[in-house]
């Protein structure tokens, strides 16, 4: 059976927030002991197990708990309540050169950290050399490190972290650190440490990193665990709530969707997506059947062959995939009043994400436009880590052909 390294029981830290200053020199006089603070749980009755050997990933928004937790396993914070079981040494990449004095020069800082982590400066002297070439940032370790750009100062924290051989090592959002060089040699030494069964807890925003690297991961909400368990399971449980949360707070003013009517012609009046039944969708799984229905109202039924032209956007503009009616050599209803139209798209094999569609009428050329609406639609896509990019193109792996 395998030994667990690290047991959380309800642990709990909590910040008495005043609103100023004054209100905490209240409280201390108060004869009554009136309260003048809020209480703010930055971690609320947390359970955690971890087995030797498991890396495991933390999950989460900004403000969920995850850094809090990792300091309080390190020693950096102390738990208002709970009980923390450690087996093993630590060493931890926290925030960028959290352990180290910045007076002191990087040669010095070694020995600091290595002192923190619980060796002797006789241990650390076996150990400087490795550091020492892993670090690679020449004269500069000679120098006082409130001299050192961002880049000098993680990975020289890097590098004492990886060489001091710790049985747990907790990474903060920073794997990917310094020159081509330098990843390739953290992220060698990083697989040695998975190899040699050694227990990794990562942190990170990359949702993907997480699906790459862990066994099983904790999301963390509001200083709650949200859900545990196997890696996939979680982190698209994860990417779902991003999902509906952006989606219940999609603004619709004119600063997110934009609108341009150059004639009193057509009016589009809504536009919805919904899947094969014709029931609407907010989170669409990759793959699947996606049908769009636009609705807009005729109000000059004299033009000769409009078009109807739907695109798909990514968030940051780039341009997916256009269609329109003329290309399709398809006809859309023109009467005055209300028309509905359809566009079906029988495999939306778009990776996940968060896409915008545009929504126009055009003339009969397709280039004149008599409304064109930006953004008037968000669509989520969730579905397997199995690619990286914007499309899944169909595809076989062979050694032959």
């Amino acid at each position: 059976m395998t030994e667990a390294v690290i047991e959380i029981n309800h642990l709990t830290k909590k910040y008495d927030m005043y609103k100023k200053p004054v209100d905490r020199l209240k409280e201390a006089l108060s004869i009554r002991h009136k309260s003048y603070h809020e209480v703010f749980y930055a971690l609320n009755d947390v359970n955690v197990k971890v087995d030797q050997g498991e890396m495991i990933g933390f999950i989460g928004e900004n403000g969920s708990g995850k850094s809090t937790i990792l300091k309080i396993i390190t020693g950096v914070l102390t738990p208002t309540d709970g009980e923390i079981n450690i087996r093993g040494n630590i060493a931890a990449l926290l925030e960028l050169g959290s352990g180290f004095n910045q007076e002191y020069t990087g040669y010095e800082n070694i020995f600091l950290n290595g002192m923190v982590l619980g060796y002797s400066r006789e241990e650390m002297a076996d150990k400087v050399d490795d550091i020492i070439n892993f670090a690679d940032i020449g004269d500069h370790l000679y120098q006082p490190v409130k001299t050192y750009s961002s880049g000098m100062m993680v990975r020289l924290a890097f590098a004492v972290a990886i060489n001091v051989d710790p049985d747990i090592l907790i990474v903060d959002e920073a794997l990917a650190v310094g020159d081509l060089e330098f990843q390739l040699k953290c992220m060698e030494k990083f697989t040695e440490f998975r190899n040699a069964g050694k227990t990794i807890l990562f942190v990170s925003h990359d949702v993907n990193a997480v699906r790459r690297f862990c066994d099983r991961v904790y999301w963390l909400k509001n200083g709650v665990v949200e859900a545990e368990g196997e890696t996939m399971e979680i982190t698209e449980e994860y990417e779902n709530f991003l999902k509906k949360k952006s989606l219940k707070t999609v603004d619709r003013d004119s600063s997110v969707m934009e609108e341009f009517s150059a004639y009193d012609i057509v009016e589009v009046t809504k536009a919805e997506l919904l899947d094969g039944e014709l029931n609407p969708l907010e989170i669409i799984e990759q793959d699947s059947r996606v049908v769009v229905k636009v609705n807009y109202t005729v109000k000059d039924d004299s033009i000769k062959k409009p078009v109807l032209g739907v695109a798909i956007r990514t968030v940051d503009n780039q341009y997916v995939c256009g269609l329109n009616t003329l290309l399709d050599e398809e006809s859309i209803p023109w009467e005055k009043g209300e028309n509905v139209f359809y566009l079906d798209y029988q495999k939306m094999a778009l990776l996940g994400g968060e896409y915008y569609f545009d929504v126009a009428i055009f003339e009969e050329n397709a280039t004149v436009p008599l409304v064109y609406k930006t953004r008037y639609l968000t669509m989520f896509i969730t579905g397997k880590y199995v690619g990286e990019g914007i499309v899944v193109l169909d595809h076989k792996w062979k050694d032959k052909i």
